[in-house]
């Protein structure tokens, strides 16, 4: 019998394992640092196979390797090469959810030349949004037409009946990596000219964004979406954008905490009993009168100001004790953000993923704009939004492997047909939807101070 090997019991592994279980006759080793998590997910069945697991230990973590059949890795992106020269070594077929990195993408002649799938960027974003753009792009070009606007924004969120906190948000997946997204630098292209953004500056660059039937929120740009332009196809394309969505604040609040160093993660040594409060002046520049006018002064705020209050909220100003021991401030924001941005059992959480196209054929610019947009929301009793939309692509790919249906060798991302089109059918069973809608043309996106307006004009809190 084959051997699925899961490396990750974290928050989106369940749907994945629970998938592979039903339906392929495989064992499934399940391997993480905690045996509390794999329990939680293999729950005792026959063919899942509890294995705890350092991924510091090379020799197990190869041993592993070489024992299986395909390796699905839901373990932090640092991790991956790693597993996949491992996996490259021993002629194991790879599936990971992270972006590609340029270590991940040197492998691909190692990769090419051992005959090995490293399949990466199969999750929600990345993932669904490739194979859902894909499915558009592919048929507008086979029709003889050109796209020459492409933006597609992601964002998992609580579902507006959830929304309740000031922070307007609440982990599904890692906290840590959540609160990192805000240091990546951006880019994007804007009527043809390359838009830089820097790490630092990544929430001085944000917009409202309109999602059709839920109402307003805001974006910011998400990594580099020039890398996507020959990928996808695009070659000439005039604006090309990656965005991530939230509700109305989050980038003010963050880029706050950017200013006040909380998303520095190197470690450091703080006084003996130090509480929130302490660690939070020692933060700010040295000055006279009270912390919270401190405070405020310091992020150029008033006193009654929602910023001011969700960092109140959060405990950061109170007596509230930090972890003892060299700790960065990131660990410190960490520490206060996961105990109160958890979703409650009674909670939904929401994904929502919107893609927005403009094309022309010969040269005749369009009426209509191409929608296609993805709303999935968790169950309180089940698994969220966010595990489903990320893990179970990764499990219908790895089905597919198994049973010999992507032929393919080397690092790749699923912009592929023969990848996109049976995991977005699957997907479509699985209630995981994207609905595409053609809309007349009223404003054009990226225009900015041009008359016609636009949907993504910045502006700054």
């Amino acid at each position: 019998m084959k051997n699925i090997l899961v490396l990750g019991a974290g928050l989106v592994s369940r749907p994945l394992v629970e998938y592979l279980l039903a339906r392929t006759p495989c064992h499934v080793t399940l391997a993480s640092r905690s045996r509390e998590e794999i329990d939680g997910i293999l729950g005792g069945q026959s063919r899942g196979i509890p294995v705890q697991l350092e991924l510091d230990d090379s020799k197990s973590l190869e041993k592993l390797i070489r024992a299986a059949d395909v390796v699905v890795s839901l373990v932090p992106y640092r991790y991956h090469v790693k597993i996949a020269e491992l996996a490259i070594e021993h002629r194991v077929p790879v599936v990971t959810a992270s972006y590609v990195s340029p270590e991940m993408r040197a492998l691909d002649d190692k990769a090419r030349a051992a005959g090995v799938l490293i399949l990466n960027e199969i999750g929600l974003d990345p993932g669904i949004d490739h194979m859902s753009a894909m499915q558009v792009i592919h048929r507008v070009q086979s029709t003889g037409g050109r796209i020459f606007h492409f933006s597609s924004c992601c964002g998992g969120l609580p579902a507006q009946e959830a929304n309740t906190n000031p922070w307007g948000y609440e982990f599904s997946w890692s906290p840590r990596g959540v609160i990192l997204a805000g240091r990546n630098p951006a880019r994007y292209l804007r009527h043809g000219e390359v838009q830089e953004i820097p790490g630092e500056e990544i929430f001085h660059h944000r917009w409202p964004y309109q999602v059709e039937g839920l109402g307003l929120f805001e974006i910011f740009p998400n990594r580099d979406a020039l890398a996507y332009i020959s990928t996808y196809g695009l070659e000439g394309i005039e604006n090309m954008f990656r965005g991530t969505i939230r509700y109305r604040g989050w980038c003010h609040t963050v880029r706050s905490l950017a200013k006040l160093k909380m998303l520095d993660d190197a470690p450091r040594t703080w006084k003996d009993g130090a509480t929130c409060a302490d660690f939070l002046d020692e933060l700010l520049p040295n000055g006279g009168g009270a912390l919270v006018m401190r405070l405020a002064d310091y992020l150029e705020v008033p006193v009654n100001d929602p910023l001011i209050s969700r960092l109140e909220w959060t405990g950061l100003l109170s007596q509230r004790p930090i972890p003892e021991g060299p700790i960065s401030p990131l660990d410190v924001l960490v520490h206060r953000l996961e105990r109160l941005l958890g979703y409650q059992p009674w909670e939904r959480d929401m994904v929502v993923l919107r893609h927005e196209f403009l094309a022309e054929w010969d040269g005749r610019r369009p009426e209509e704009r191409i929608i296609s947009i993805l709303v999935s929301y968790g169950n309180p009793d089940g698994d969220s939004a966010m595990s489903r939309a990320v893990s179970l692509p990764a499990a219908i790919a790895t089905r597919h492997i198994l049973e010999g249906d992507l032929d393919l060798s080397g690092v790749h991302i699923p912009v592929l047909p023969e990848i996109y089109v049976p995991v977005m059918r699957e997907l479509r069973e699985l209630g995981i939807r994207c609905e595409e809608r053609a809309e007349r043309l009223v404003t054009t996106p990226f225009d900015g101070d041009r008359k016609s307006g636009s949907s993504l004009q910045p502006f700054h809190q």
